[in-house]
């Protein structure tokens, strides 16, 4: 039972470690282009998250190398080629999903200008005829 409980707290602490790698890659592209504030702002800084980032990239190497090896020896030489299929099904599915909100929340937005668009054009004419035919008492 306690042998159950150790691998699934192992799996648990992988997945942990996969996300950690994947907050450092995004660390990484975030860093060599950083915002305009950030360049004016924190120069000196900017050098020290990059030894930071190249620090935490080659401890993650080293660390991913160790599980790969881990993994292989423990399920077979194909066991890691398999999690990384699955870890990018599902980055890919997350990533669809993302996408997928955001096209919902573009068309949302896109009715509504579309439709205040509309009323306000509406509201002009009804103004305009108003005022025309004399009828707002002007």
């Amino acid at each position: 039972m306690t042998v159950g409980k150790d691998i699934e707290s192992m799996y648990g602490q992988m997945g942990k470690w996969m996300g950690a790698i994947s907050d450092i890659n995004h660390a990484d592209k975030m860093n060599k282009k950083p915002p305009l504030f950030k360049k004016l702002f924190n120069g000196a800084s900017i050098e020290q998250e990059a030894m930071e980032i190249f620090a935490a990239k080659k401890k993650a190497e080293a660390m991913e190398t160790e599980l790969r090896n881990f993994v292989n020896l423990s399920y077979g030489p194909n066991a890691w080629n398999e999690i990384i299929r699955l870890q990018g099904k599902i980055r890919k599915d997350r990533q669809k999903m993302i996408y997928d909100k955001e096209l919902r929340w573009r068309k949302i937005m896109n009715w509504f200008w579309t439709f205040t668009g509309m009323f306000i054009v509406i509201g002009v004419i009804i103004f305009t005829l108003f005022v025309v035919t004399g009828k707002a008492g002007v």
